[in-house]
């Protein structure tokens, strides 16, 4: 059984290279699951978790994006990150879920304010569709 903490460590590896596709399929369960704070419904399996976690890392990952708080527990972590878009600062939380080899489960996302949030859903739906396109 891998340890939350290097589960985490390896999340922290892949996020900061970039979080390449192929990187996050790596430390991703086939059957995951990503919770977004502006989509309803789970999006479930590898494939539509990587394209989302890809996409943030475009929109999200900026040079002003950091982690400023971890709570690590059994199989879970919360990270609370800044950032900031188009002059908007954007405060949020990864909650991360892992199985007994440390690949992720269940990956879930909020944020705060609403502003913040009305510019996630807009720079996000853009990189998804730009990602779509490419992938045509």
């Amino acid at each position: 059984m891998m340890e939350t903490r290097s589960a985490l460590a390896r999340w922290h590896e892949v996020a900061a290279a970039g979080s390449k596709p192929e990187e996050l399929a790596a430390i991703m369960r086939e059957d995951a699951v990503f919770l977004s704070p502006v989509v309803h419904t789970p999006q479930k399996g590898r494939p539509i978790v990587v394209a989302y976690l890809t996409a943030a890392g475009k929109t999200l990952g900026n040079d002003s994006f950091r982690y400023v708080r971890e709570v690590v527990g059994e199989g879970t972590v919360v990270l609370e990150f800044e950032t900031e878009m188009d002059g908007i600062l954007v405060n949020g939380i990864d909650m991360i879920s892992f199985d007994d080899d440390g690949l992720i489960t269940e990956f879930k996302v909020m944020v705060r304010p609403l502003k913040a949030i009305n510019k996630v859903w807009e720079m996000m739906a853009a990189q998804l569709d730009r990602q779509k396109a490419a992938a045509d």
